[in-house]
C-alpha cells in the first residue's frame, strides 16, 4: 500500500472504536494488510452457507444489513462506516448466523483470519472490543458522559482551585530502571495505589498503577525484575499547577484517567487524583446521608432532593457505573423514606403497632432514577387483644401522613394509589399470603399486571425478618405453578423492544409522542419482567433485575456470557434514562421516558440498537422456553 493511501487508512481508523485506542505498531500492522473490495447495492458479503468467514470486515463506506434467514422481525441489523462484522462468527470459528448484504453501493476494508488472529493476540484494545464489544462500547459512551457532567461541574466556584492547593505530599516516585518488585514495595510502605516514573530531573515520564499490575501480571514475560519502564503507562497527563481544579476535572473526564501530574516550569511537583477533585464538591454521599439523618422538619428534608440530583451529576463526572448511581438514588430516597416515616411517628398523637414499610417496583428493584412516584404499602401483625381490621384502622391515618410528607419532599402520590394509606396495601402477613397465593391461582389479566408491581417487594421500615415467611411462600408456589408463571411470560410480551425488521428503530407516530420510544416500557421493562419470571421459577429471592440475572448465571439456569450481554444492556438504556431524566430537570420540563433517538449521537444509536437486540434476545429465550 502506498504511504499516502496507508496514511489516508490509518486516519480513517484512527475515528473509530477500537482503532483509535490501538498502538501505532498495531495500527500500522492493521492498515499493511487491509484490502479494500467494493459490493454492489443487495450483494451479500457473508451467509451462514459459506461456512467460517474467512475475513473481517470494516466499513469504509455505505451500509451492511443484517438479515435473518427465517425472517424474524428485530433480529436484523445495521452497519454504517467504522463498524466491524462479524466478530461473533470469527472469535467462535463458526458460521455466521445472519446474512449480511449491502444495503447500498458500499466499500468495506478486508482482513485475513491470520491477521485477525494476530491482533486479538497482541492487542489489548482490539481484544477488549472484540471479546466485550458491547461493553467496550458503554465504556466509550460512558466516558462521553463524564465529560460533558464534569463540564457542567466546572461552573461550581469550590473548582476554582489551584491545583498547588490541592497537594498534600511530594509525588512519590522512581526512575524507570527500578525493577518491578522494588517499586510494588516502595508503594506498599507508602501505602498508595500509584507512582510516578521520573528522570533524574524529576520530569515525569510515566505512570504506574495497580490496574498496569494487573494488565501485565498475566503475561508470561512479566517477570518481578522487569524494569518498571516496560509496564508503565508512557505520557501521563500532566496540568501546571496554576491550572484550577476544574480544568484537571475535564481533562480526566475527557481521557478515561483517575491521576494527574503537578508541574511547574516541567518538573514534578506532585500527582493529584479524581477523588481529590470531587473532595472539593458541596455535594457528598456522607453529608448528604448526614443532613438527611439530622432533619428534624419536613422543611429541612424538602432541598434535599435537589441535592440528589446534584449528586447525581457528579458521580457520572466520577465515572460512577449506571448500577452504582441508581443503588445510590435508591439508597438515598431509602434514608430520606426512614427519616420521613420516624418524623410522622413523633408526630403521631397515638401509639401505633410494630409494622414493616413496604416498597415495590422499581423502588422495592433499587433501580429508581430521577422519576420516581411511590408504591409503598404495609405489613402488620395483629395484635393478640384486636383484629386485623382494627389493627388497619389505627395504621392508615399514619399510612396516610407519610404518603402526604413523601410528596411534599418530592416523591409524587401514586396515580394507580399503590400506596400505604390504601386499605388494600395495608395488610397483615396472613392476608398479603392469601392475596399473593390468589393472586398466582387465578392468573387473571389484573392480577398479572398487580404481580409485577407487588412481587418486587422489600422492607424500608420495621423488622426486616416479617417479610421473608412471605418472600418464601411466594418463590415456593410460583416455583410450583408453571401456568402462572407462563401467563407472565405471555403478558410481558406486550413490552416489545422497538426495532423494526432491519433493525431499525420503530418510533410512535401520534400526538406528542411522535418519534419517540418510550426508555422504561420499551427499553428497560423486557429486561425487568424477563428476570422475574426467572427468579420466580429458579427460587431465587433476589429482587433487583441485575442481581436476579447474575443469580441465575450463578444456578446455572443462564449462561454466563448470555447474562454479562444482558446487564451491559439493561445499564446502558437506564443509562440514557438517567442522562435524559437529568436534561429535562435541568431545563425545567417535567421528567419522561420518552426519547427522541434523533437526539442522540452516533455511538449513542449504535449501542441502543444492540441494546435493544440484547432485549429481544432475552424476550426470545423466555418466549422459547414457555412455548409462546
Amino acid at each position: 500500500m502506498e504511504t499516502s493511501a496507508l496514511n489516508q487508512t490509518i486516519d480513517f481508523l484512527k475515528q473509530h472504536a477500537p482503532f483509535d485506542q490501538m498502538e501505532a505498531d498495531h495500527l500500522d500492522y492493521l492498515a499493511k494488510r487491509l484490502k479494500l473490495a467494493f459490493h454492489a447495492r443487495d450483494t451479500i458479503v457473508t451467509t451462514p452457507d459459506a461456512g467460517v468467514p474467512e475475513n473481517f470486515y470494516i466499513i469504509k463506506q455505505g451500509r451492511i444489513r443484517g438479515e435473518s434467514q427465517d425472517g424474524e422481525e428485530g433480529s436484523g441489523w445495521e452497519l454504517s462506516p467504522g463498524e466491524c462484522f462479524p466478530i461473533g462468527a470469527l472469535l467462535a470459528n463458526r458460521p455466521v448466523q445472519t446474512i449480511a448484504r449491502a444495503a447500498e453501493d458500499s466499500f468495506c476494508y478486508e482482513l485475513d483470519r491470520p491477521a485477525f488472529d494476530y491482533l486479538l493476540q497482541h492487542s489489548a484494545p482490539f481484544h477488549d472490543f472484540c471479546t466485550r464489544r458491547l461493553a467496550n462500547l458503554l465504556d466509550n459512551a460512558l466516558r462521553r458522559v463524564q465529560a460533558r457532567s464534569a463540564s457542567r461541574i466546572a461552573e461550581d466556584n469550590s473548582l476554582n482551585t489551584p491545583l498547588r492547593e490541592l497537594l498534600v505530599r511530594e509525588a512519590v516516585t522512581c526512575l524507570p530502571d527500578t525493577p518491578l518488585k522494588a517499586a510494588l514495595q516502595t508503594m506498599q510502605q507508602e501505602h498508595i495505589g500509584s507512582m510516578i516514573v521520573s528522570d533524574q530531573n524529576r520530569r515525569a515520564l510515566g505512570i504506574f498503577t495497580l490496574h498496569d499490575l494487573l494488565r501485565h501480571v498475566a503475561k508470561e514475560s512479566c517477570e518481578l525484575k522487569t524494569p518498571i519502564s516496560e509496564v508503565m503507562t508512557p505520557d501521563p497527563l500532566s496540568l501546571p499547577a496554576d491550572a484550577m481544579a476544574h480544568e484537571a476535572a475535564l481533562l480526566m473526564a475527557r481521557h478515561g484517567f483517575g491521576h494527574i501530574c503537578v508541574v511547574e516550569r516541567g518538573r514534578l511537583l506532585g500527582m493529584i487524583s479524581e477523588r481529590d477533585i470531587f473532595s472539593l464538591q458541596r455535594v457528598g454521599i456522607a453529608s448528604l446521608g448526614q443532613a438527611i439523618a439530622r432533619a428534624t422538619s419536613l422543611e429541612q428534608l424538602t432541598p434535599l432532593g435537589h441535592d440528589i440530583h446534584r449528586l447525581v451529576e457528579q458521580m457520572l463526572a466520577q465515572g460512577a457505573s449506571v448500577d452504582q448511581l441508581t443503588r445510590l438514588v435508591a439508597a438515598l430516597n431509602d434514608n430520606l423514606t426512614r427519616r420521613v416515616i420516624a418524623l410522622m411517628l413523633e408526630a403521631h398523637d397515638e401509639p401505633v403497632p410494630p409494622f414493616v414499610w413496604l416498597a415495590f417496583g422499581s423502588e422495592g428493584r433499587s433501580e429508581q432514577t430521577l422519576k420516581t412516584d411511590q408504591d409503598n404499602g404495609i405489613l402488620f401483625l395483629p395484635q393478640s387483644d384486636e383484629s386485623s381490621e382494627q389493627t388497619r384502622q389505627r395504621l392508615l391515618p399514619l399510612a396516610k401522613r407519610i404518603n402526604d410528607a413523601l410528596a411534599e419532599c418530592g416523591f409524587p402520590l401514586c396515580p394507580g394509589n399503590i400506596m400505604a394509606s390504601n386499605p388494600e396495601c395495608c395488610l397483615s402477613l396472613d392476608e398479603w399470603r392469601a392475596r399473593f397465593e390468589r393472586w398466582i391461582d387465578q392468573g387473571n389479566p389484573e392480577h398479572l399486571l398487580k404481580s409485577t408491581i407487588f412481587f418486587d417487594f422489600r422492607p424500608l421500615y420495621g423488622d426486616p425478618s416479617q417479610i421473608e415467611p412471605l418472600r418464601q411462600s411466594l418463590l415456593k408456589q410460583t416455583g410450583h405453578n408453571s401456568r402462572f408463571r407462563r401467563q407472565l411470560a405471555g403478558n410481558s410480551m406486550q413490552f416489545k423492544p422497538p426495532l423494526g425488521l432491519f433493525g431499525e428503530f420503530k418510533l410512535s407516530s401520534s400526538g406528542d409522542e411522535a418519534h419517540t420510544l418510550d426508555l422504561k416500557l420499551q427499553g428497560l421493562t423486557p429486561f425487568v419482567d424477563a428476570a422475574r419470571i426467572i427468579a420466580l421459577a429458579n427460587g431465587i429471592s433476589e429482587v433487583n433485575t441485575e442481581a436476579r440475572l447474575r443469580a441465575a448465571g450463578d444456578c446455572g439456569a443462564l449462561r454466563e456470557r448470555d447474562v454479562a450481554a444482558w446487564c451491559e444492556a439493561y445499564h446502558f438504556i437506564q443509562l440514557l434514562r438517567m442522562r435524559n431524566h437529568r436534561q429535562q430537570a435541568k431545563d425545567g420540563r417535567p421528567l419522561s421516558n420518552r426519547l427522541d433517538p434523533d437526539t442522540l449521537n452516533e455511538l449513542d444509536r449504535r449501542i441502543l440498537k444492540e441494546a435493544f437486540r440484547q432485549g429481544r434476545k432475552l424476550q426470545n429465550k423466555i418466549a422459547l422456553e414457555y412455548q409462546l
